[in-house]
């Protein structure tokens, strides 16, 4: 090639550089994943540089970068402005998410205003399908359906005391005056000794009957229609095979912690400004349960994240309980305990014994939406064991007392259950059952929490064997 042909090459190598680099900015904001410092680094730029000076092309990546700002000053203005603002939209939206993380975790809606219409893949019951099949998991018996969309099923005044199939399950309480104070706040639910002596088995699962996804989510879960789910998550090797228990300390170092993002939430005949008896009454209830029928050092924790608000309740608390869970390196458990929020003409009870108990939900966070993803700014490397927890404690509860606890509820964020592998979020009833029929459904979850536990489970593949 002659010296006379290499201009011109050049020229033509620049303007078409300049066209490929003038693409490349035009689609920068669809690039919402990517910034200027990696725009730069791209063929087009390089080939720019190229043409005009290879020396300055070689000297890496600042380099280029202060001399591609300075040769084409508009360019980079744009650049700047345009990496500055998707930081500020993706800030925008943590902001978000952890907003309507903290205001509720509530199974009555649907995601938040963003997200409410999401579609479903078919997998999602709707709340007909769920009321049915709740229904017939609790022994046949029709219940009370008030054909609203407030993610509960159960109306208490439609279930008979004498339901069939539904035994006693060997539960006694006796009220005493204890008055034990944990944290600042001193239990005044004037419940003091309680037994409980484990029931027969109402049924058995034939695992070889549940190996899809579909049947596993058919029987124990309701996903939220803005909520993605899949099989690597929800599949029986991952949900049974993990073993969860744990060895009963004999020192005096808590070994399980009680607590409550949302501690305000209160019951029909809960005390205004008495906070023992609303949600954290129930959670020293279950505490005392732990403590002296089972023998567990249990440290309950008082703290109170949402008494103006509810908003940004997990992230408000998430310090505190890191501080907690880092002073106290005994700790394995943590439940986070909870009361949901339905429909008003909705009580989620059962009646065990010849006692009203009101219904429990456990409840995990995927930190995934349909709509944006996998949620990195929620990571949870927790999440298989949390699932597995959850699973778990729900096949022992459908087993022993069936109807007593609602579909595991899966939901878009995290919950701050990354924090530990034994991470339970519990709705215990919702604001129309009574403070009372929740201190009674904590005789039943507390044995069950031991089963699990211990490890005094039997869970295996082979319906032969158990």
């Amino acid at each position: 090639m002659g010296k006379k042909d290499r201009p011109k090459k050049n020229r033509y190598r620049a303007v078409i550089a300049i066209v490929i680099a003038g693409i490349v900015f035009l689609a920068f904001p669809r690039a919402e994943e990517r910034n200027f410092r990696e725009l730069l680094t791209e063929n087009a730029e390089l080939e720019l540089l190229n043409a005009l000076c290879p020396v300055i092309a070689a000297a890496g990546g600042n380099g280029r970068l202060f001399v591609s700002g300075w040769i084409f000053p508009f360019l980079g203005y744009q650049s700047k402005t345009k990496t500055a603002q998707l930081a500020q939209e993706n800030s925008d939206m943590v902001e978000k998410i952890l907003l309507a993380e903290g205001r509720d975790e509530y199974t009555g809606m649907s995601g938040d205003d963003t997200e409410k219409n999401a579609p479903t893949d078919g997998r999602n019951l709707s709340l007909e399908e769920l009321a049915q099949l709740e229904n017939e998991q609790a022994g046949g018996q029709k219940s009370g359906q008030n054909g609203v969309a407030d993610g509960s099923e159960t109306d208490g005044r439609s279930v008979a005391s004498d339901r069939e199939g539904q035994s006693n399950g060997g539960i006694e309480t006796r009220p005493g005056d204890s008055q034990n104070e944990t944290g600042d706040t001193a239990n005044s639910s004037g419940i003091g000794d309680f037994t409980a002596s484990l029931p027969e088995k109402q049924r058995t699962y034939n695992w070889s009957e549940l190996t899809s996804y579909d049947a596993l989510v058919r029987e124990f879960y309701a996903i939220d229609p803005a909520t993605a789910a899949d099989e690597t998550q929800l599949n029986q090797k991952a949900l049974l095979g993990r073993v969860l228990s744990v060895q009963k300390r004999t020192d005096d170092q808590p070994q399980i912690l009680i607590y409550h993002t949302h501690s305000q939430e209160t019951f029909t005949d809960s005390i205004p400004g008495n906070a023992q008896t609303g949600i954290m009454g129930v959670g020293e209830v279950l505490a005392e349960i732990l403590r002296k029928q089972y023998g567990y050092n249990v440290m309950h924790h008082m703290g109170q994240y949402d008494v103006e608000k509810r908003d940004y309740a997990y992230s408000n608390s998430l310090p505190a309980l890191e501080a907690l869970l880092s002073e106290n390196p005994s700790i394995e458990v943590v439940i986070d305990l909870h009361r949901d929020e339905v429909a008003e003409g909705t009580r989620l009870v059962t009646e065990i014994g010849g006692k009203k108990m009101a219904r429990f939900m456990f409840f995990n966070g995927l930190s995934r939406t349909r709509r944006l993803g996998d949620i990195d700014s929620l990571p949870n490397k927790n999440i298989a064991d949390n699932l597995a927890f959850s699973f778990q404690m729900q096949v022992l509860c459908n087993e022993y007392y069936p109807g007593l606890t609602r579909r595991i509820y899966l939901k878009g964020y995290r919950y701050n259950m990354h924090l530990k592998q034994r991470y339970l979020l519990i709705e215990m009833g919702a604001q129309t059952n009574t403070y009372e029929e929740c201190m009674n459904s904590c005789v039943p979850l507390a044995q069950m929490l031991d089963l699990e536990l211990s490890g005094k489970t039997d869970f295996t593949l082979d319906p032969e064997k158990r």
